[in-house]
């Protein structure tokens, strides 16, 4: 009897041996398709590490982009500033009436465009018919001029003329 059930714990280890390399094989199967998921995700993962690394050197040249150009416009606002003065210096020189006696007593003064240099005998009202514009537009461009007081010599500014309509 001992004979017997050594043979029948016999098969049944072989029987157990064989289911287990059955799924011993299923396993390794299995596995194969598993370590194949494995790469591809490894894969995404690297991936997904260089384009980390691009974004974070995208943001830091954006930064620099960002700091160059507005000290490029604080350069600009800066010239702008600079340019403003020197334009409301030459406007004011223009408009200022020329000194009398500046340069001499025989020195005539010397119109540039857009002026009008007060000859004896002159009168808003015809300096203004004289160039063809109002006595009003005259007086809005020369505020500071005292009418009354004007001396040959002096300069006045002239309204801009319009352009004729067809």
């Amino acid at each position: 009897m001992l004979p017997a059930a050594g043979v029948i714990v016999g098969a049944v280890a072989l029987i157990i041996g064989g289911y287990a390399a059955v799924s011993l094989s299923k396993v390794k199967t299995t596995l194969a398709a598993h370590e194949e998921k494995i790469a591809t995700i490894d894969g995404i993962a690297a991936q997904a590490a260089s384009a980390g690394a691009a974004g974070e050197k995208a943001a830091k040249d954006i930064a620099t982009l960002q700091n160059q150009t507005q000290t490029a416009v604080n350069t600009i606002a800066t010239d702008l500033g600079t340019i403003h003065d020197q334009l409301k210096h030459l406007e004011e020189a223009r408009v200022r009436p020329a000194a009398a006696g500046k340069g001499g007593p025989h020195e005539a003064a010397v119109a540039g465009p857009g002026e009008y240099v007060v000859k004896s005998g002159d009168t808003g009202a015809k300096i203004a018919r004289a160039e063809g514009c109002s006595i009003a537009a005259l007086k809005e461009v020369n505020p500071s001029v005292n009418w009354n007081k004007m001396k040959v010599g002096d300069k006045l500014k002239l309204p801009e003329k319009k352009a004729a309509t067809p």
